[in-house]
């Protein structure tokens, strides 16, 4: 198989593939809870540039959402928010597709035939399964067999681009053996899928939390993209610093509000507080207020419009079930051909 590639700009991955497969960007996102800084940062503000630029397919990854969610409302309520988020941060649904895994049954369709070309021992190396059994989530066989799912949710689509996380390079790799394995064992003369590319932007940082750890729903240590007023107020007021005294020089870049300033302000006002931190006199209280007017200026436009859309949920369902149907009719050229070449017959 051939090594996994990180790239920095998407240029490249926007022409044909070598293969001759037309560029597909292909990415999903989970609902199990509140969207946050780190996801905006780390994940939706890419897919908001790249949605424009070439066809592509996001959705809402609810199915995956069952690994560590079990409450239905929950599930429910956070599926809609996350459409809202994205329709309120710049998703345009005439220029995209954005819906819910659950209205492609495909995907699952096809991460059966995909299971049964997977080695158990490759899935019982993965990263991430054992990060998130660390960090408490139940081992169980939804989040072990998590890749394989991710796969067919990309390869249904026939993508060639995968916009995600460095801790999701793993993952993309299971995803390209599948690709290359289901080509070499069924079609070999005529590949039926790509073999997609990662792409990870190589200038995200890691969003720290109000507790300095990576932010993190696991944690509960997030800011929520469109928290405002008082709760915003008190989960950036919360963030840990250090102990140094107001009066005294402080170093910026070992401060968690200063990282987080760093994400919002222009260059002249992020050099600007660096300087104060660093002639002293200037406290983290100060940085804080800060950070507060920043969040709360960088997404005002946003947060407006999400207050329009929710007014109008009907809206909102037909964008999502629009895009499921768009969806599902491209996921079925792939099935066809997939079903055609594994000799699964279907009498319907």
């Amino acid at each position: 198989m051939s090594e996994l590639s990180s790239k920095s700009s998407k240029n490249a991955f926007l022409k044909p593939t070598s293969s001759g497969f037309k560029p597909i960007v292909v990415s999903g996102i989970q609902p199990s809870g509140t969207l946050h800084l780190g996801n905006y940062f780390g994940a939706i503000r890419q897919h908001v540039e790249l949605h424009a630029a070439v066809e592509s397919y996001f959705f809402i990854v609810n199915y995956h959402a069952l690994t560590s969610l079990s409450d239905a409302e929950a599930l429910k309520r956070y599926s809609v928010d996350v459409a809202l988020d994205y329709l309120a941060l710049g998703f345009d649904p005439e220029k995209s597709h954005l819906f819910l895994q659950s209205d492609v049954p495909q995907v699952t369709e096809l991460s059966w035939i995909f299971y049964t070309l997977t080695p158990v021992s490759q899935l019982e190396k993965g990263v991430s399964f054992k990060d998130k059994v660390a960090a408490g989530l139940s081992a169980n066989a939804g989040l072990f067999n998590y890749p394989i799912l991710q796969a067919a949710d990309i390869l249904v689509y026939g993508g060639t681009l995968v916009p995600v996380g460095a801790d999701q390079k793993q993952n993309v790799e299971i995803c390209r053996d599948l690709a290359a394995r289901f080509n070499e064992r069924f079609s070999p003369n005529s590949p039926i899928f790509p073999v997609p590319e990662a792409y990870i932007l190589e200038d995200v940082a890691v969003v720290p939390g109000v507790d300095g750890r990576k932010m993190s729903k696991s944690y509960n240590n997030t800011i929520g993209i469109f928290d405002e007023g008082k709760e915003l107020k008190q989960k950036v007021m919360s963030i840990i610093t250090d102990s140094t005294p107001l009066e005294d020089p402080k170093d910026p870049d070992t401060c968690n509000v200063f990282a987080l300033i760093r994400l919002f302000a222009s260059d002249s006002k992020r050099n600007e507080i660096a300087a104060a931190y660093r002639a002293g006199g200037y406290g983290y209280g100060h940085a804080k207020k800060e950070l507060l007017a920043l969040v709360t200026e960088h997404f005002a436009e946003a947060r407006e419009k999400r207050h329009e859309l929710s007014k109008n949920k009907d809206f909102v369902m037909d964008v999502l079930r629009e895009g499921g149907r768009k969806g599902r009719t491209q996921a079925e050229i792939f099935m066809e051909k997939v079903r055609a070449a594994s000799g699964l017959i279907t009498t319907y």
